[in-house]
């Protein structure tokens, strides 16, 4: 069985404090890609960046999220990511037209059941990584929920609880 398991959706939606959370639970986590390009293309003045390049930041995110996924076949239990392939590849083929996401059917799967977090603008903040408005996390979000069930992924939304409910609601959602 595979086990790792992507937590995506709406940007701003609650993903990496849930990482958190399940991280100090003992479990095995992957910050999200977009995150670590950007701080990296920052600190060296890099074009990489998704209001700048936006399809050469898609294929870095590709081949960034394919590497954490290579590192995480090593985990023995549950692995969980901030985003994944699927969002980049969603990503790409949007900017570009290209059938990224078809060519990830059946290669460098994930755990079937994927969990999106729903727009909460009462939670969504910009920081320095997220320059966009909260529209733009909406319309992603409902790329995203398209683009996983069109591959083969069943989708789970996570509900507008705190995040300790939130964590146990996940995790009652997967096989022991």
């Amino acid at each position: 069985m595979i086990k790792s398991v992507v937590i995506t959706g709406c940007s701003g939606g609650g993903k990496s404090t849930l990482l958190e959370k399940l991280s100090r639970r003992g479990y095995a986590t992957v910050e999200e890609p977009g995150r670590r390009i950007v701080t990296e293309e920052l600190a060296g003045q890099g074009a990489a960046l998704p209001w700048v390049d936006p399809v050469a930041f898609a294929r870095r995110a590709m081949a960034m999220a394919l590497e954490d996924q290579r590192l995480a076949e090593r985990q023995a239990g549950w692995t969980f990511f901030d985003r994944g392939l699927i969002d980049a590849a969603s990503a790409l083929q949007a900017f570009t037209g290209e059938a990224t996401l078809e060519t990830l059917r059946d290669r460098h799967r994930y755990h079937q059941t994927v969990f999106l977090t729903p727009p909460w603008p009462e939670i969504y903040i910009n920081d320095p990584e997220r320059r966009h408005g909260f529209e733009e996390a909406v319309a992603e979000y409902e790329r995203l929920i398209a683009a996983y069930p069109e591959i083969g992924y069943e989708i789970v939304i996570l509900p507008k609880v705190d995040v300790a409910a939130r964590a146990d609601f996940l995790l009652s959602r997967l096989p022991a």
